[in-house]
């Protein structure tokens, strides 16, 4: 990462206010697409004919993306700068939104899908070695805050979206989010009137085979792309699982946004209190375990337990995923190498994570339903629990010493 992506001085706390503002803007943006797709499954399969397969490669597809951008962002980081790649993205995230204006039907569809996870990708990419830099011992609340915005942005679509298809039609309800996005471009542009100048620093580089010849590098990207197969899969399906209880796409949508809205409490509550403790492994254990417990219940019993199942799993999914990146970046004191490596394991545990909505996809037009899936997260679910008793913090970096000295 350049100079540029060390943008923040830490000597006042309003720099960091600053930041914590910018920063929550441009996590609002990043999963709008994504999530706006639940709700409206129903009328986006009625009007393009699709099965559930097909409907789930539109969320599986920026998954893919986010992956696959994970390993392109430092080349065009190097190229155009921090500034330039989060300018970039959020512009590709407003266009691939106002894509869907045009009614350009299955093949629109996976095209900006394809756009606004390609964005997603590079935005997630670069922000967490910012963050570091910026929060220093700070960063599991920064990264609270992130990652609150993040969860914001799909309560934000998946309540708003259905209203708005009843009105002017599910092609509006997805294309209104680049409006957002474009928000986001103007602001961004607009951040050096209240932010401080770069400052002049540089940091290490590492290659992706020295790390990827690492043990902990592996058990970072699989337990991140697990946990995050877990959210992947409750953003695609959980409107269906509903609506094929005989719920409203409105009703159905407003249950995602209840476990989005209780995942942006989670972001904040969770990664302060590890941010309390040091060791970040019993409050890894909990919120892991309240997934597993929202899991069971929304695959034995959906229709009685719809609320507290999706409660549970708002607090352990929306906790899970900003602890999983904070261990990631307990593993490198410097920020730039933190970033790098937040970035790989974001990109080998995307690919993971993308297979989940397909496989949801498969057993529901299979079987007749989404209570297989469910349990069978549950169960993976149960051995990260297993998994995350490794991660103590305070040997994290002896792993990376190999690649960093």
């Amino acid at each position: 990462m350049d100079n540029e992506a060390i943008a923040m001085q830490q000597t006042t706390p309003i720099p960091l206010i600053r930041t914590i503002c910018l920063i929550v803007l441009v996590g609002l943006n990043l999963r709008p697409s994504m999530a706006a797709i639940g709700p409206l499954v129903e009328s986006i399969r009625r009007d393009v004919g699709l099965s559930f397969t097909q409907v789930s490669l539109l969320t599986t597809l920026p998954v893919i993306a986010m992956g696959l951008g994970c390993f392109v962002s430092a080349t065009m980081t190097k190229r155009i700068g921090f500034n330039g790649v989060v300018t970039i993205a959020l512009v590709v995230i407003a266009l691939s939104d106002a894509l869907h204006w045009f009614d350009l039907g299955f093949i629109g569809l996976l095209v900006a899908a394809l756009g606004a996870g390609i964005g997603i990708a590079l935005i997630q990419a670069v922000l967490p070695a910012f963050i570091k830099h910026s929060a220093g011992e700070k960063t599991p609340l920064l990264m609270g805050f992130y990652i609150a915005a993040i969860m914001g942005g799909a309560a934000l679509s998946s309540a708003i979206s259905p209203m708005v298809s009843h009105y002017l039609g599910w092609e509006s309800a997805l294309a209104i989010w680049g409006i957002l996005a474009f928000s986001g471009v103007v602001v961004w542009g607009m951040r050096t009137r209240v932010l401080p100048p770069p400052s002049q620093s540089r940091g290490a580089h590492v290659n992706f085979s020295d790390m990827a010849r690492l043990p902990r590098f592996w058990s970072l990207a699989i337990f991140f792309g697990l946990g995050t197969a877990g959210y992947t899969c409750l953003l695609a399906w959980i409107p269906p699982t509903f609506t094929n209880l005989g719920w409203t796409e409105t009703h159905a949508g407003l249950a995602l946004s209840w476990l989005t809205a209780i995942q942006v409490i989670a972001g904040l509550v969770f990664p302060a209190l590890a941010q309390r403790m040091g060791d970040r492994r019993p409050v890894l254990t909990l919120v892991l375990l309240l997934s597993v417990g929202g899991f069971v219940l929304l695959g034995m019993a959906p229709a009685t337990t719809a609320w507290l199942a999706t409660a549970l799993l708002g607090l352990g999914i929306g906790g899970l995923f900003p602890l999983s990146l904070i261990i990631t970046m307990d593993h490198a004191d410097e920020p730039t190498l933190a970033g790098q490596l937040a970035a790989w394991v974001q990109g080998i545990g995307y690919l993971i994570a993308s297979a989940s909505p397909v496989v949801a996809g498969l057993l529901k037009d299979l079987m007749g339903g989404f209570e297989q899936a469910w349990l069978l997260l549950g169960a993976i679910f149960l051995g990260l629990v297993v998994m995350c008793l490794r991660f103590d913090k305070s040997q994290a970096t002896q792993h990376l010493r190999t690649v960093s000295d």
